[in-house]
């Protein structure tokens, strides 16, 4: 009873339970916890604040720069921003690509060779080495950029990448995911599966870009080649050549559609090659003007002749020989030189016009029998083909007047 009478307080209730009467007066050891305990709780934060400070400063600068990202990619957020500044790096081509493109051929260059990516800083237009960069090859709208302009988003250019046809194969197969290395990477076979016809445009354009997560640093820009038509293989057994060769059919010339009328009829006066077209174009251009008919205009004659000069004529003479007289020819039946007892000609200017007409003369006879001429190389690739007018040049005498309904009195100069 002496412990119980000690333990309790005078003040105390005795209706209270004895175990919260002690709980309500702590010992002086506990008081003497607590403020160490307070103490060393005051010291840790102390000691923490600092790095508290730098975690969340570090958190709200991360948070701020991933949000700015975000509405970087989404230019439709930035009503007020103002732009900002465009990158001087850019992807280009280059050289401009050979045309016509047709569906599974082989893409090249204006020379022929693969097509080359090139890294440049467009301030000096000149390639800057870099460490590899991955890139990818796309098909772009012709009609993109709008107005040829040069600036344009990453958003903008993504828009206009152009994909395959439902059901179609891929629109652009072969090496499309290359490496840029110091500036520089050559694409390797592409080629297009269907042709431009179906998009508003009707033209395509090839772009690049670098591929996602492969760069890190300032926006390097997109590159496009010009826009060009792709056409179906099929249309590569009917084109063109740029230039033509002698031994090309016909047909190959501008104006003159394969199985044509044009085709025809100069097939029934055995003008089936380029060079049997030119060598008659310089014998007797009034007969291939009336072999044609009224059918091809004017127009339609200089554009065909035109595209008949480019011919590559390589280095072939042909050569006429008889008793007193050599004829050298180039592979039109153009004169390169004539020797008449000794006497050698290049031009007409030292001929008198007897001299010219029997040189005339044998040139004609050269070219009737054609396939019985001597054959050896020449040097006279730097000699032009001879336009009409240097013709009439050539022979002053000799007048050529093309009559509206392409029939002609005359024989061409030679």
């Amino acid at each position: 009873m002496a412990a119980k009478r000690f333990l309790e307080q005078p003040d105390s209730d005795p209706d209270q339970p004895n175990d919260k009467r002690i709980r309500t007066r702590p010992s002086f050891a506990s008081v003497i916890g607590e403020v160490v305990m307070i103490k060393s709780l005051q010291n840790l934060c102390s000691a923490l604040e600092p790095l508290l400070r730098r975690v969340v400063t570090e958190e709200i600068d991360r948070g701020l720069r991933q949000k700015f990202r975000c509405l970087t990619r989404s230019p439709s957020l930035l009503l007020d921003a103002p732009a900002p500044e465009p990158s001087t790096l850019q992807l280009m081509f280059s050289k401009k690509l050979s045309v016509p493109i047709f569906t599974g051929s082989k893409i090249v260059d204006q020379d022929n060779n693969p097509l080359q990516i090139i890294l440049v800083d467009k301030r000096g237009d000149y390639m800057i080495p870099t460490a590899p960069i991955k890139v990818e090859i796309v098909v772009l709208d012709g009609d993109f950029p709008p107005a040829d302009r040069e600036n344009w988003t990453t958003q903008e250019f993504n828009n206009n990448i152009v994909k395959e046809r439902t059901g179609k194969r891929p629109l652009l197969t072969g090496d499309l995911n290359i490496t840029v290395r110091d500036g520089i990477a050559a694409v390797g076979d592409i080629e297009f599966t269907d042709n431009s016809s179906w998009i508003r445009s009707r033209k395509f354009r090839i772009g690049v870009k670098v591929a996602h997560g492969s760069f890190e640093g300032v926006r390097i820009r997109e590159g496009m080649t010009e826009p060009f038509v792709v056409k179906d293989h099929r249309g590569e057994l009917y084109k063109k050549h740029h230039p033509p060769m002698l031994e090309d059919e016909v047909w190959r010339l501008e104006k003159i559609g394969k199985d044509g009328a044009f085709h025809k009829k100069l097939a029934s006066e055995g003008v089936n090659t380029v060079q049997d077209f030119l060598k008659l174009s310089v014998i007797d251009p009034g007969k291939l003007r009336a072999i044609l008919g009224a059918g091809m205009s004017d127009k339609m004659w200089e554009v065909t002749i035109k595209h008949g000069r480019e011919c590559l004529m390589g280095n072939k003479c042909y050569i006429l020989r008889g008793h007193n007289y050599t004829v050298m020819l180039n592979p039109i039946c153009q004169l390169i030189s004539a020797v008449i007892n000794g006497q050698t000609y290049n031009g007409s200017r030292d001929m008198s016009s007897v001299t010219r007409s029997y040189i005339e003369n044998l040139v004609r006879q050269a070219y009737a029998q054609w396939w019985s001429l001597e054959v050896v190389d020449g040097v006279y690739n730097d000699i032009p083909l001879l336009t009409q007018g240097d013709m009439v040049d050539q022979y002053p005498n000799h007048h050529h007047h093309h009559q509206s309904n392409g029939n002609s009195d005359h024989h061409g100069s030679y």
